[in-house]
């Protein structure tokens, strides 16, 4: 998929969606209370999401 100058692919497509899915993991963690999970997810989701945009 052609999105301005950028190719999309389906393997960048699943990396951004785990960031998304990571990303509302941060969000639950937050709410319970597990600030220490939410900080360690929202890491992994920073590598997830940095691998979808190297990936391009």
């Amino acid at each position: 998929m052609e999105i301005g100058d950028l190719h999309f692919t389906y393997g960048t497509m699943a990396i951004f969606a785990v960031a998304v899915f990571l990303l509302a993991g941060v969000y639950s963690f937050i709410k319970q209370g597990i600030k220490i999970g939410a900080m360690i997810l929202l890491v992994l989701a920073g590598i997830a999401f940095a691998g979808g945009v190297m990936w391009l």
